[in-house]
Protein backbone atom coordinates (compact mmCIF):
# COMPACT_ATOMS: atom_id res chain seq x y z
CA UNK A 1 0.00 0.00 0.00
CA UNK A 2 1.31 3.09 -0.52
CA UNK A 3 -0.69 5.43 1.38
CA UNK A 4 -1.94 4.97 4.81
CA UNK A 5 -5.70 3.23 4.42
CA UNK A 6 -8.07 4.26 6.81
CA UNK A 7 -11.65 2.07 5.31
CA UNK A 8 -12.56 0.19 2.72
CA UNK A 9 -13.40 2.60 0.12
CA UNK A 10 -9.91 4.00 0.23
CA UNK A 11 -8.52 0.72 -0.53
CA UNK A 12 -10.30 -0.19 -3.20
CA UNK A 13 -9.39 3.81 -4.95
CA UNK A 14 -6.00 2.93 -3.81
CA UNK A 15 -6.18 -0.41 -6.03
CA UNK A 16 -8.72 0.64 -8.85
CA UNK A 17 -5.17 1.18 -11.15
CA UNK A 18 -3.70 -2.06 -10.39
CA UNK A 19 -3.81 -4.13 -13.91
CA UNK A 20 -5.58 -7.20 -11.70
CA UNK A 21 -8.24 -5.16 -10.06
CA UNK A 22 -9.13 -3.99 -13.54
CA UNK A 23 -9.14 -7.38 -15.38
CA UNK A 24 -11.29 -8.01 -11.95
CA UNK A 25 -14.08 -5.52 -13.06
CA UNK A 26 -13.80 -6.42 -16.67
CA UNK A 27 -13.65 -10.19 -15.86
CA UNK A 28 -16.82 -9.83 -13.93
CA UNK A 29 -18.80 -7.70 -16.16
CA UNK A 30 -18.50 -10.27 -19.06
CA UNK A 31 -19.14 -13.34 -16.75
CA UNK A 32 -22.45 -11.68 -15.38
CA UNK A 33 -23.89 -10.72 -18.58
CA UNK A 34 -22.50 -14.08 -20.45
CA UNK A 35 -23.73 -16.51 -17.67
CA UNK A 36 -26.02 -17.00 -14.08
CA UNK A 37 -23.76 -16.04 -11.77
CA UNK A 38 -23.33 -16.15 -7.89
CA UNK A 39 -23.97 -13.93 -5.41
CA UNK A 40 -25.94 -10.71 -7.51
CA UNK A 41 -24.10 -8.58 -8.38
CA UNK A 42 -25.09 -5.63 -5.70
CA UNK A 43 -23.60 -8.67 -2.89
CA UNK A 44 -19.96 -9.58 -4.07
CA UNK A 45 -18.69 -6.87 -1.69
CA UNK A 46 -21.24 -7.34 0.36
CA UNK A 47 -18.53 -8.18 3.27
CA UNK A 48 -16.80 -4.99 2.87
CA UNK A 49 -19.78 -3.23 3.20
CA UNK A 50 -21.08 -4.94 6.41
CA UNK A 51 -17.57 -5.01 8.20
CA UNK A 52 -16.36 -1.36 8.24
CA UNK A 53 -12.14 -1.71 7.85
CA UNK A 54 -11.89 -0.17 11.65
CA UNK A 55 -14.51 -2.78 13.66
CA UNK A 56 -12.84 -5.78 12.32
CA UNK A 57 -12.48 -7.86 14.88
CA UNK A 58 -11.92 -11.39 13.21
CA UNK A 59 -11.83 -12.53 10.12
CA UNK A 60 -13.02 -15.97 8.84
CA UNK A 61 -12.07 -17.19 5.66
CA UNK A 62 -13.75 -19.03 3.07
CA UNK A 63 -12.98 -20.00 -0.71
CA UNK A 64 -15.81 -19.39 -2.65
CA UNK A 65 -19.65 -18.50 -2.70
CA UNK A 66 -22.38 -21.19 -2.74
CA UNK A 67 -23.30 -22.50 -6.41
CA UNK A 68 -26.99 -23.15 -5.91
CA UNK A 69 -29.63 -20.77 -6.17
CA UNK A 70 -30.53 -18.19 -2.98
CA UNK A 71 -27.88 -19.18 -0.61
CA UNK A 72 -24.77 -17.17 -1.79
CA UNK A 73 -25.37 -13.90 -0.01
CA UNK A 74 -21.54 -12.23 -0.03
CA UNK A 75 -20.42 -13.46 3.49
CA UNK A 76 -18.54 -16.77 3.92
CA UNK A 77 -20.55 -19.36 5.04
CA UNK A 78 -23.76 -17.36 5.22
CA UNK A 79 -26.83 -18.19 4.01
CA UNK A 80 -29.88 -15.95 3.44
CA UNK A 81 -32.91 -16.01 5.74
CA UNK A 82 -35.56 -18.58 5.42
CA UNK A 83 -32.74 -21.06 2.88
CA UNK A 84 -31.84 -24.35 4.51
CA UNK A 85 -28.52 -24.55 6.45
CA UNK A 86 -25.36 -26.17 4.27
CA UNK A 87 -24.03 -28.89 6.01
CA UNK A 88 -20.88 -26.93 6.89
CA UNK A 89 -23.21 -23.89 8.80
CA UNK A 90 -24.88 -26.62 10.52
CA UNK A 91 -21.32 -28.00 11.97
CA UNK A 92 -20.29 -24.68 12.54
CA UNK A 93 -23.85 -24.18 14.58
CA UNK A 94 -22.92 -27.27 16.02
CA UNK A 95 -19.37 -26.29 17.56
CA UNK A 96 -20.69 -23.13 19.13
CA UNK A 97 -23.42 -24.89 20.80
CA UNK A 98 -20.83 -27.31 22.68
CA UNK A 99 -18.43 -24.03 23.09
CA UNK A 100 -20.49 -22.20 24.48
CA UNK A 101 -23.60 -24.66 25.97
CA UNK A 102 -26.17 -22.59 24.37
CA UNK A 103 -28.74 -23.22 21.38
CA UNK A 104 -28.18 -22.06 17.90
CA UNK A 105 -31.52 -21.12 15.73
CA UNK A 106 -31.23 -23.75 13.05
CA UNK A 107 -33.92 -21.88 10.81
CA UNK A 108 -31.69 -18.71 10.01
CA UNK A 109 -28.82 -19.26 8.15
CA UNK A 110 -27.62 -15.11 7.61
CA UNK A 111 -24.52 -14.65 9.82
CA UNK A 112 -25.02 -10.56 9.48
CA UNK A 113 -25.10 -10.75 12.82
CA UNK A 114 -21.51 -12.00 12.51
CA UNK A 115 -20.79 -8.93 10.42
CA UNK A 116 -22.02 -6.29 11.80
CA UNK A 117 -20.12 -7.54 14.92
CA UNK A 118 -16.95 -7.14 13.68
CA UNK A 119 -16.24 -10.43 11.78
CA UNK A 120 -15.23 -9.93 8.27
CA UNK A 121 -16.74 -12.96 6.63
CA UNK A 122 -14.72 -13.25 3.32
CA UNK A 123 -14.47 -15.33 0.22
CA UNK A 124 -10.83 -15.77 -1.47
CA UNK A 125 -13.27 -16.26 -4.26
CA UNK A 126 -15.99 -13.58 -4.52
CA UNK A 127 -18.13 -14.87 -7.32
CA UNK A 128 -18.85 -17.97 -9.20
CA UNK A 129 -21.13 -19.27 -12.14
CA UNK A 130 -24.42 -21.19 -10.48
CA UNK A 131 -23.85 -24.50 -10.48
CA UNK A 132 -19.88 -24.42 -10.98
CA UNK A 133 -17.61 -24.46 -8.00
CA UNK A 134 -14.62 -22.56 -8.39
CA UNK A 135 -15.13 -21.54 -11.84
CA UNK A 136 -13.97 -18.17 -10.66
CA UNK A 137 -10.76 -19.54 -9.25
CA UNK A 138 -8.27 -16.78 -11.24
CA UNK A 139 -4.98 -15.47 -10.64
CA UNK A 140 -6.61 -12.01 -10.16
CA UNK A 141 -8.81 -13.34 -7.33
CA UNK A 142 -5.66 -14.23 -5.35
CA UNK A 143 -4.15 -10.94 -5.55
CA UNK A 144 -7.22 -9.37 -4.62
CA UNK A 145 -7.13 -11.15 -1.11
CA UNK A 146 -2.86 -11.12 -0.67
CA UNK A 147 -3.78 -7.37 -0.72
CA UNK A 148 -7.09 -7.53 1.88
CA UNK A 149 -4.97 -9.77 3.69
CA UNK A 150 -1.55 -7.57 3.85
CA UNK A 151 -3.73 -4.79 4.43
CA UNK A 152 -5.39 -6.21 7.39
CA UNK A 153 -2.04 -6.95 9.15
CA UNK A 154 -0.65 -3.81 8.61
CA UNK A 155 -3.20 -2.34 11.34
CA UNK A 156 -1.55 -2.80 14.45
CA UNK A 157 -4.28 -3.84 16.92
CA UNK A 158 -5.24 -6.80 18.04
CA UNK A 159 -7.12 -9.28 15.70
CA UNK A 160 -7.90 -12.57 15.34
CA UNK A 161 -7.62 -14.62 11.99
CA UNK A 162 -9.58 -18.10 12.07
CA UNK A 163 -8.45 -19.72 9.00
CA UNK A 164 -10.31 -23.70 8.76
CA UNK A 165 -8.66 -26.15 6.49
CA UNK A 166 -5.65 -26.62 4.14
CA UNK A 167 -6.87 -23.57 1.43
CA UNK A 168 -7.41 -21.07 4.28
CA UNK A 169 -4.07 -21.88 6.22
CA UNK A 170 -3.00 -21.07 2.90
CA UNK A 171 -2.97 -17.74 4.11
CA UNK A 172 -1.19 -18.21 7.22
CA UNK A 173 1.73 -16.70 5.35
CA UNK A 174 -0.04 -12.96 5.20
CA UNK A 175 -0.45 -12.92 8.88
CA UNK A 176 3.19 -11.70 10.75
CA UNK A 177 1.89 -8.93 13.47
CA UNK A 178 2.77 -10.34 16.28
CA UNK A 179 -0.46 -7.83 17.50
CA UNK A 180 -2.66 -10.62 15.51
CA UNK A 181 -3.92 -13.89 16.63
CA UNK A 182 -4.61 -16.75 14.12
CA UNK A 183 -6.58 -19.66 15.33
CA UNK A 184 -6.62 -22.83 12.81
CA UNK A 185 -9.24 -25.87 12.67
CA UNK A 186 -10.17 -28.41 9.77
CA UNK A 187 -12.64 -27.00 7.35
CA UNK A 188 -16.08 -27.84 9.00
CA UNK A 189 -17.50 -29.95 6.24
CA UNK A 190 -18.98 -32.94 6.97
CA UNK A 191 -15.89 -34.69 4.70
CA UNK A 192 -13.50 -32.96 6.99
CA UNK A 193 -15.12 -32.49 10.26
CA UNK A 194 -16.19 -35.91 10.81
CA UNK A 195 -12.62 -37.17 10.25
CA UNK A 196 -11.69 -35.20 13.99
CA UNK A 197 -9.95 -31.83 14.25
CA UNK A 198 -13.30 -29.67 13.97
CA UNK A 199 -15.36 -30.68 16.99
CA UNK A 200 -14.24 -29.79 19.84
CA UNK A 201 -10.97 -27.18 18.17
CA UNK A 202 -12.05 -24.02 20.55
CA UNK A 203 -11.82 -21.83 18.12
CA UNK A 204 -14.89 -19.40 19.16
CA UNK A 205 -13.77 -19.70 22.97
CA UNK A 206 -10.10 -18.57 22.05
CA UNK A 207 -10.91 -15.98 20.06
CA UNK A 208 -13.47 -14.19 22.46
CA UNK A 209 -10.31 -14.88 25.28
CA UNK A 210 -8.09 -13.24 22.99
CA UNK A 211 -9.97 -10.09 22.15
CA UNK A 212 -10.97 -10.12 25.91
CA UNK A 213 -7.15 -10.33 26.68
CA UNK A 214 -6.83 -6.96 25.01
CA UNK A 215 -9.76 -5.16 26.28
CA UNK A 216 -11.87 -5.66 23.07
CA UNK A 217 -15.49 -6.39 23.51
CA UNK A 218 -16.18 -10.64 22.45
CA UNK A 219 -18.05 -11.48 19.85
CA UNK A 220 -21.49 -12.72 20.57
CA UNK A 221 -21.48 -16.10 18.43
CA UNK A 222 -25.02 -17.69 19.29
CA UNK A 223 -28.04 -16.20 17.26
CA UNK A 224 -30.58 -17.66 19.23
CA UNK A 225 -32.86 -15.09 21.33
Amino acid sequence: MKTEINTWNEFFNEIKEEDYSKYLYTFLDKEYAEHDCLPKRKDVFKAFELTPLNEVKVVILGQDPYINDNQAMGLSFSVPEGQPLPPSLINIYSEIEREFGGKMDYQSGDLTYLARQGVLLLNTILSVRKGESMSHNIPQYHEFSAEVFQLLDSIDRPMVFLLWGNYAKGFKKYITNPKHKVLTAVHPSPLSANRGGWFGCNNFIDCNKFLEENNIKPIHWENAL
